[in-house]
């Protein structure tokens, strides 16, 4: 896996005047522009006119001034903008926004850039911001709506211990039942999320499915009915 250099337009003047000292080194060692460029992380066109400069006028003649657009310059979204939309993204799901989605897609996003804003962007082009912004495209995990995370942690942690406990007094089998199946309601694709959180899909009422339930022990019996669910 390649690594990813940083912009060297966000370098400070020092760290590119040590770049331009060891492009211009690796010139005179008979490496080619294209090699030098790729290495240090900047443009072949960069590496020619320093080069250039060099053997017109030595080290004194080299351009030290930065080329190129700023960083952010030329952006469809303003910094306010893409920060708005990052913190619906976060707090809310396509449906409480008005978007026609299960989880949040570049088409989605796309949607909710033209709804909030009046910006027609390309679907393709709605990538480079959301990976900019620390989203990654990743298989959604299913959340019910009445989740209840305190709930959750009384389970693990109070409710369960009891039950194995009372298990092992009785001599009793504990079993660990799960469903799955095929749905009218799947969702194919991978939603956006920020980076090391999932993309979650809310499950619909009511849905259609075929199901497959089981159970397995804690010694390792399964037991399982098909049925089927409107």
């Amino acid at each position: 896996m390649a690594l990813s250099l940083p912009d060297a337009r966000q370098l400070s003047d020092e760290v590119l005047e040590a770049l331009r000292l060891r492009a211009l080194r690796g010139c005179e060692l008979g490496f080619t522009q294209f090699d030098i460029a790729d290495l240090l992380g900047v443009s072949r066109e960069t590496v020619s006119r320093w080069w250039s400069a060099y053997a017109d006028g030595g080290l004194d003649a080299i351009p030290s001034d930065r080329t190129g657009r700023p960083v952010g310059s030329g952006r469809t979204l303003s910094a306010e903008q893409a920060r708005r939309l990052q913190q619906q993204i976060d707090d809310h799901s396509p449906a409480d926004l008005g978007i026609p989605a299960a989880l949040w897609t570049r088409t989605a996003v796309r949607d909710l850039i033209r709804k909030e804003y009046g910006i027609d962007m390309p679907v393709r082009a709605v990538g480079e911001p959301l990976k900019r912004w620390g989203y990654t495209a990743k298989v959604p995990r299913r959340h019910a709506r009445d989740q209840d995370r305190a709930e959750v942690r009384e389970w693990s942690g109070v409710t369960y211990p009891a039950i194995e406990e009372r298990a092992a007094r009785e001599g009793a089998e504990i079993h660990w039942c799960d469903e799955t199946g095929a749905r009218a309601d799947e969702q194919p694709r991978k939603g956006y999320a920020r980076r090391g959180r999932p993309a979650a899909i809310e499950v619909p009422a009511p849905h259609i499915r075929m199901n497959l339930v089981s159970t397995i022990t804690n010694e390792g019996a399964v037991h399982f009915l098909t049925s089927k669910s409107v």
